[in-house]
């Protein structure tokens, strides 16, 4: 059995990714209705039985909108930081507050859980706290990094180290400084907390890129400031500056915003 990815949601509308094998799985965060969830599991084979838990990245609406229905009335597993968690039930939006269904973790360490070993580290981004995930089974390492305003030495070393892994690709710098955004918006998305660049995200791969790469999946792309081609086109430049054609050895993808992807086996 290998590892299986299905991108339920991403963007600032909702995101809610599935990582599991033929048998569970688990989410990483629940922004998107439960309604939602269950119907796009269900398009995967994938019964919401089956998740042994929800590891959320960080306390942001459209990351966390389901996590208290799932944690407290399905009675599945909220994984995170206990400052992550504080900062859900401090959350006006989220009605069902997390009790029962909490397990904190710590940064860096490992959780084993089912057939997975889930291992969590620092991001940069302007919420209570936030860290990106890496799954281990078998011979197969996936990183999930989200909402970072830059890629720091932990999270580097998670990505190189992966086989396949989402990244962040949120906006195009020329769009976003050009559009209808107000300054102090741009100045936030912009800065170290805020979100990543195509042109960051891009020359970070150019930098150190791995022939064991699978699978480079771009995810929160803005609906107002990106476009999956210009996403896409980012990377494939800043490759070939390098010598390096993508799709030779590796699948790129933007994932989309609103709609799920395939199950894709890592």
């Amino acid at each position: 059995m290998n590892l299986k990815f299905c991108s339920l949601a991403s963007g600032s509308s909702g995101n809610c990714y599935y990582v599991g094998n033929d048998k569970q799985g688990i989410l990483i965060d629940a922004g998107i209705g439960v309604k939602t969830i269950k119907k796009r599991l269900k398009a995967i084979d994938v019964s919401l039985e089956s998740i042994l838990g929800i590891f959320v990245t960080h306390d942001h609406y459209d990351h966390i909108s389901s996590v208290g229905v799932l944690g407290e009335v399905y009675n599945i597993p909220i994984y995170s930081t206990q400052e992550i968690l504080d900062g859900i039930n401090k959350c006006y939006k989220v009605t069902d507050k997390l009790y029962h269904s909490k397990h904190p973790i710590e940064k860096g360490n490992a959780t084993t859980i089912g057939d997975f070993l889930v291992e969590s580290f620092p991001v940069s981004h302007d919420s209570t706290d936030c860290v990106g995930y890496s799954i281990s089974y078998k011979k197969t390492l996936f990183t999930i990094a989200t909402d970072l305003g830059y890629i720091n030495s932990e999270a580097a070393v998670h990505i190189v180290n992966s086989t396949s892994f989402v990244i962040e690709s949120n906006y195009d710098e020329e769009i976003l400084l050009q559009g209808p955004y107000p300054l102090f918006l741009k100045e936030r998305i912009l800065s170290k907390k805020g979100h990543l660049s195509n042109h960051e995200m891009a020359r970070f791969l150019s930098e150190n890129y791995q022939e064991h790469w699978k699978n480079i999946f771009l995810c929160h792309l803005s609906k107002e400031n990106n476009t999956p081609e210009a996403a896409i086109q980012a990377v494939k430049t800043k490759l070939e500056e390098n010598n390096i054609e993508v799709n030779l050895h590796c699948q790129l993808m933007a994932l989309p915003r609103t709609s799920p992807t395939c199950l894709f086996e890592l």
